[in-house]
């Protein structure tokens, strides 16, 4: 089992940039692969960027490509996600979750195990 918690979340103004961290507990982080996920108000919780055990292999939404990065560090059983050119449609909160596989990327939110509580982005026009 895993707990995750973000942060990093925050005000910012359109073209600005934030940079979201997950934290999960426990020894075996690098068994996991994980993913960044984002709910604005009144829709459906959407993917935004997933990566694999090792970091090898990642997969980013269309909507954010080019404008956001995911990356993690395994020694410090932490995930990321690099948000640059940040525009007003990014506001939402924003999630991190971990599905235990060593098999690719997961891009489904029903493949994900484990949730954090979320953090708020809110970009400002």
């Amino acid at each position: 089992q895993v707990q995750l918690v973000e942060s990093g979340g925050g005000l910012v103004q359109a073209g600005g940039s934030l940079r979201l961290s997950c934290a999960a507990s426990g020894r075996t982080f690098s068994s996991y692969a994980m993913g960044w996920f984002r709910q604005a108000p009144g829709k459906d919780r959407e993917f935004v960027a997933a990566i694999n055990w090792s970091g090898s292999s990642t997969a980013i939404a269309d909507s954010v490509k080019g404008r956001f990065t995911i990356s993690r560090d395994n020694a410090k059983n932490t995930l990321y996600l690099q948000m640059n050119s940040l525009k007003p449609e990014d506001t939402a909160v924003y999630y991190c979750a971990a599905v235990r596989t060593s098999r690719g990327v997961r891009t489904g939110d029903r493949e994900y195990d484990y949730w954090g509580q979320g953090t708020q982005v809110t970009v400002s026009s």
